[in-house]
């Protein structure tokens, strides 16, 4: 007798299991994000000397992580914030005296050493360069938007946390748009699944 309770125990215990994990994802909230804005292989900058309008602004992180600049040289910027890369053009001016107190900015144009992942049902599935400030909805739209047959209530956004679990969170665009629910912003590394809906 108690085999034959067995399984249909075993079977209400999945649905519910399944049923409280669905809620679950929907109302989680995504670990909070740990965006690292450092520079690698790709990345495109632009940087520019107070004085110097006839230098070369724009420049792209090689392979090795190395940029060749003007009158510093080449050196190492993967893995430095864009203010330690000013930090150090600007010591490093200052010890060829180049310069005695030079003024120096830059500006990210493109994190391409950044990856945000888009599958399933949208135009353009593949690989987009993250950009600081990201978010779920213009994400989808820069994919080409949704398909006719994307479940739009039941987005996936994938996150990997700092202890290397993976968090899955189901996202309703409807209700963003709508403003029930917020627009999360993205961080480098997440992958965002569209699927088909049921019909």
């Amino acid at each position: 007798m108690m085999l034959r309770r067995w399984p249909l125990a075993l079977g209400l215990a999945l649905m519910l299991g399944a049923c409280t994990r669905h809620n679950a994802s929907r109302v989680s909230v995504l670990p909070p994000n740990e965006t690292s804005t450092t520079l690698g292989a790709g990345d495109v900058f632009l940087m520019s000397i107070v004085g110097e309008k006839d230098l070369p602004n724009e420049f792209r992180v090689q392979p090795d992580g190395s940029v060749d600049f003007p009158y510093v040289k080449r050196m190492k910027v993967a893995g430095l914030e864009p203010q330690e890369v000013v930090d150090v053009v600007r010591q490093r001016l200052i010890e060829e005296r180049i310069y005695t107190d030079p003024q120096v900015s830059l500006f990210i144009k493109q994190y391409n050493s950044k990856k945000v992942n888009v599958l399933g049902q949208v135009a353009k599935p593949g690989t987009l360069s993250w950009t600081d400030g990201m978010r779920l909805v213009e994400v989808i739209s820069q994919a080409g938007g949704f398909t006719a047959i994307a479940d739009r209530d039941n987005v996936v956004l994938m996150r990997v946390d700092r202890t290397g679990h993976v968090v899955t969170v189901s996202l309703s665009v409807d209700d963003i748009t709508e403003g029930r629910e917020p627009n999360p912003m993205l961080q480098a590394g997440d992958t965002v699944r569209v699927d088909q809906r049921s019909f």
